[in-house]
């Protein structure tokens, strides 16, 4: 299987809990809250607001 050029990227994906990609200035590593920073519900599924990582990016600059 072939990508294409276009769909190809460096960035990580994103989860839908981050609200930016790691390394973005003013942006840091968070406990999700959807979780509690486990990764799973209580259901034993994994959290989709995290991926399953249990970290959510989130602007930490204020203004």
């Amino acid at each position: 299987m072939t990508i294409p050029p276009e769909k190809i990227t460096s960035e990580p994906p994103l989860n839908p809990g981050d609200e930016a990609t790691p390394g973005t200035p003013g942006a840091a590593e968070d406990l999700c809250e959807a979780c509690g920073g486990k990764g799973k519900l209580a259901n034993g599924s994994a959290c989709a607001q995290c991926g399953g990582t249990g970290r959510v990016m989130r602007g930490i600059g204020g203004g």
